[in-house]
Parts: structure tokens; sequence; C-alpha cells
């Protein structure tokens, strides 16, 4: 997978605990099928072999789709299951070291809440920021506040794709018109919906509709 041809535009995080359905594939699957381009396996509360058998399992579905599986934190995992890329926040491993042990081909997402951590993601190899957190989420109670000027600054500084995080859905999406990012990510508003896969339809349709630069703007 050459990932300079990425779509970030739906980016998922699974999240076990707020899903509504029973497996982690699951919602993985349905998520694809109503349009998520990137999918970030986040597992917080699961031995290192639970994490790395359900990124086996997962990533035989995403494989399936030719769609990249990123692993939240955990550059061994990622190795193991020799995944599309890792996602790491800024108290995990540096970018430069991790790019030193995945190599160019691999994909690296970095947190970025500032313009300076945004700027360093970029001058240290990163292939794409997550910027957020953009609202108050219960899925991440201590991110930090992030708020739409920042966001402008931040854009005005990289060239690499922007994701935006933080309590994303149909109801925020509007507010990120003509901001030139990326992608938007999302976990409650489409694995804790009733209807995973219609959930993550009406997302990207929105997202196409409201966010991605010049197309139904």
């Amino acid at each position: 997978m050459d990932k300079s041809k990425t779509d970030y535009t739906l980016y998922l995080c699974t999240d076990r605990g707020l899903m509504s359905c029973d497996t982690v594939e699951q919602s993985v699957e349905e998520g694809i099928k109503g349009g998520c381009s990137v999918i970030q396996l986040r597992e917080k509360d699961c031995s290192s072999r639970e994490f790395y058998e359900l990124a086996v399992r997962v990533k035989k579905i995403t494989d399936s789709y030719d769609v990249p599986l990123i692993i939240n934190d955990r550059l061994d995992i990622a190795q193991a299951v020799d995944c599309a890329g890792v996602h790491l926040g800024q108290s995990d491993m540096p970018c430069t070291e991790a790019r030193k042990i995945l190599g160019a081909d691999k994909i690296i997402g970095i947190s970025a809440a500032t313009l300076d951590e945004a700027v360093k993601a970029q001058a240290d190899g990163a292939d794409y920021i997550g910027v957020g957190a953009m609202y108050q989420t219960n899925t991440k109670t201590d991110a930090r506040a992030v708020t739409k000027e920042q966001l402008a600054e931040i854009r005005k500084a990289v060239d690499i794709p922007i994701v935006v995080i933080g309590g994303i859905n149909l109801r925020t999406l509007p507010d990120f018109k003509g901001m030139n990012i990326d992608g938007a990510a999302v976990v409650s508003a489409v694995v804790a919906q009733p209807d995973i896969e219609k959930a993550a339809k009406e997302m990207r349709n929105a997202i196409e509709k409201f966010v991605i630069n010049g197309i139904g703007i």
C-alpha cells in the first residue's frame, strides 16, 4: 500500500467500551462498509497478548478492503502484525525514533494540540497529524482543547494532512467548512450508533459535503 495515497477522510478509532455491536471486528467491518478510510486500533485496557491477537484479526478485515490499519501507541504490536503504521501521542516514543524503527514506508501519525507540536511533528517526519480535541468528549477526558483559530494557524504552518479529532459528529462537522483539513477522526459518532454502517455513511457524506476542500462546497 502506497502511504502517499492514504485517504484520511473518515478515520475511525475503535472503542470496545462504546461500540453498539459485540466485537471490535464487527465494528471495523461495518465502519469500512460505510466509508471509513483509515482504521485506528485503540485498546487501552487489554494485555499485550490480547491486543496482538485482536490486531491480527482486525488486520485480516482491513486488508480485505485495502484499508490501512494504524495501531495506537504500540510500535511493537504494529511491527508484529506488519500493519500500515502507528499513531503516537506527545507522551509516547518520539516520531524520529519511531521512524528509525518502522522505516520510511510506514505511516506515523502524531497528536498535536499546539502550533509548536504540529510544526515539530512535520519536521520529525510525521505523515499526518491528529489535531484536537476540538470539542469536549467522553472518550478522552484529559484531552487538551484546540480552538478553530489554533487549527487555522496549524493548517497554515504545515503541509502534511490534518485530521481533526475530539467530539466530531454530524452536528459539529459543518464548523470545519473551508478549513482545508484532510479528514475527521470519529469514535462514538460511528461505533456507538445502532447502525454503524449507516452512521459511517452519513459521516462520510457530511465530511465530503462540508469539509473536504473542493468537494461539494
